[in-house]
């Protein structure tokens, strides 16, 4: 008798559960829907880009990115599940960088991926041509990828223009080494990753520290991650930098980033760089295109490279 109760209970638990649905969401739920979620407090609308301008479509599955190609709603749907998947079990996912009432934290912070306790951390930058921030296809995926890897990763959203976009990454950098106990992270060798203007940020901070955008001097990374970015300046003080482009991006020219990796390869830096025959920009994790696997090329990379 008490075996077939604890059995209805649990039937009735399980029913309970799917009936809430709170991660039940797929390619036709709105993205209006996700935004306004009461599980995502005050921040739900940071999951896709602040100016609205940049982004279209009305539902998950019709998310469209000004600049991206390759947009699978598979993974919107996949990582919109994993975020609430996380909130509602009750992990925080989504943390400030600045205080409440810094004016800067409106439309900053950091959503954490998590990996295995103990494990290295990656941030992951979406690109946007610093007017807006395309996490949802050019770092939320990453981040998701690497946590199942194993790695801690966090998806920086930060504020549009190079200047406050590096001063935000230098911030957040700063806040994870602080908050490394906290996070259960293992602050040495990370890397930063980046995309299009992502790319850009985390090669300036890898370069030139975080001492140079307004934090006192952390770390640098162990290895620098970036796609599809037409940055050519090379100052000899480069970490190791895995690269990634198409040949037919017409946004960053993938002669400029060989360039660029023969020049911090000539300066005794290890740097690597796969060119896609064909393929155009904002390719993200590159799923079901001739670029699919470059992230594991990249993390392997990265491996080599750690303290």
């Amino acid at each position: 008798m008490m075996k077939r109760c604890a059995l209805l209970l649990c039937c009735l638990l399980l029913l309970n559960a799917a009936d809430e649905g709170v991660c039940q969401v797929n390619v036709n739920t709105k993205i209006a829907d996700v935004v306004s979620n009461p599980a995502f407090v005050d921040w739900g609308r940071l999951l896709f880009p602040v100016n609205k301008h940049y982004y279209s479509g009305s539902t998950l599955g019709d998310l469209r990115l000004t600049w991206y190609s390759n947009i699978k709603p598979s993974r919107t749907v996949d990582i919109v599940s994993y975020i609430l998947s996380e909130t509602e079990s009750g992990r925080q996912v989504f943390y400030r960088i600045y205080p409440d009432d810094d004016p800067r934290a409106r439309d900053t912070g950091l959503f954490f991926f998590r990996g295995k306790t103990g494990a290295k951390f990656a941030v992951c930058n979406a690109g946007g041509g610093f007017v807006f921030v395309g996490a949802m296809h050019d770092s939320f995926p990453h981040a998701l990828e690497l946590s199942r890897l194993g790695y801690n990763a966090f998806a920086l959203i930060y504020r549009p223009g190079a200047d406050t976009a590096c001063e935000d990454l230098a911030r957040a950098i700063a806040f994870i080494h602080y908050n490394a106990g906290t996070f259960g992270v293992d602050a040495g060798g990370y890397s930063l990753w980046g995309g299009s203007a992502g790319a850009r940020m985390a090669a300036w901070l890898g370069t030139h520290g975080t001492e140079s955008f307004g934090e006192r001097e952390y770390p640098r990374p162990a290895a620098v991650i970036m796609q599809y970015t037409g940055l050519s300046e090379v100052t000899g003080r480069e970490p190791p930098t895995y690269a990634c482009v198409g040949t037919s991006d017409g946004i960053a020219p993938y002669d400029v980033m060989e360039r660029r990796i023969r020049a911090i390869k000539a300066n005794g830096t290890d740097a690597v760089i796969e060119v896609f025959p064909g393929l155009g920009h904002g390719f993200g994790l590159g799923e079901g295109t001739i670029a699919e696997g470059w992230l594991n090329n990249a993390v392997k990379f990265w491996e080599a490279h750690q303290q």
